[in-house]
């Protein structure tokens, strides 16, 4: 028998491999959230430690607006709760390309195991 692996093995194989490519995307996606979390939960902190009548500006891509402390804490909250909603997403989708690709791997175990022996 040549060295050929079965067609199905073959598409399982590749469906393996588009998981293992959206499982790395899912994993790079939480990691740049997470990141920006954090720093979204410095700047809320920072702000809280602030007087209320400090001056207070907020980036908007390249020039500072000034802002009122109470507003921007609460677009800072908003912002972190919608981010910790997508990282909660993300973490369920992780689970299922986990789940999935575990499956995917059974299954080519077991095509693999039902071939006839090799050789002679």
């Amino acid at each position: 028998m040549s060295g050929e692996l079965p067609p199905q093995v073959q598409n399982q194989l590749a469906q393996l491999q588009q998981l293992q490519q959206q499982a790395q995307a899912v994993m790079a996606q939480k990691s740049q959230i997470d990141g920006l979390n954090r720093e979204t939960d410095a700047a809320i902190k920072e702000l809280e430690k602030t007087p209320d009548d400090a001056v207070i500006y907020k980036s908007v891509g390249e020039i500072l607006i000034k802002a009122e402390k109470a507003k921007l804490v609460e677009e800072l909250k908003e912002r972190k709760d919608m981010m910790d909603l997508r990282l909660k997403t993300m973490t369920k989708q992780e689970e299922r390309i986990q789940s999935r690709f575990t499956q995917l791997q059974e299954q080519i175990r077991n095509s693999l195991g039902q071939q006839p022996p090799r050789g002679g």
